[in-house]
C-alpha cells in the first residue's frame, strides 16, 4: 500500500517527465495540474527527493514563480542546474531563466 505523500510525488514525477525539452515549468503550475494549487512546496520536495530514483526525472525544468533557480542547492553542485539548463539551449542569468515568459510550460495544457 503506498502513502498518500508517496502517490503525489510519483505524480509530480510524472508530469515533470513530460516536460519538454528546452521549457521550463514552475513549482506551482505542477501542484495547480495535480489539483492542489497550495501545493507547490511539497512539488519542491518531491524532486528533492527525485535524485535518488533509477528514473531520470528532468527537475532541472522546475523553477519558480519568477524564473529564479530555487533548486540548484540540490544538484551536486552549485551550478550543476543551470549548466543542464544551458544544455538545453535555455540561457540563464544571475540564477534566473533568460525569456522565462516564452520558455514557460503550462502542464495542464502542453503548451
Amino acid at each position: 500500500m503506498t502513502s498518500d505523500k508517496e502517490s503525489f510525488f510519483e505524480r509530480v514525477y510524472m508530469v515533470t517527465s513530460r516536460i519538454p525539452y528546452g521549457r521550463v515549468t514552475t513549482y506551482g503550475a505542477i501542484a495547480r495540474c495535480l489539483g492542489s494549487s497550495g501545493s507547490a512546496r511539497m512539488v519542491g520536495w518531491a524532486l528533492n527527493n527525485c535524485h535518488s530514483l533509477e528514473e531520470f526525472i528532468p527537475a532541472h525544468r522546475v523553477v519558480n514563480r519568477n524564473g529564479f533557480l530555487t533548486g540548484k542547492n540540490h544538484f551536486g553542485t552549485p551550478t550543476a542546474m543551470q549548466q543542464l539548463l544551458e544544455n538545453e539551449n535555455i540561457s540563464v542569468a544571475d540564477d534566473r531563466v533568460v525569456r522565462f515568459r516564452e520558455l514557460f510550460w503550462d502542464p495542464c495544457s502542453g503548451r
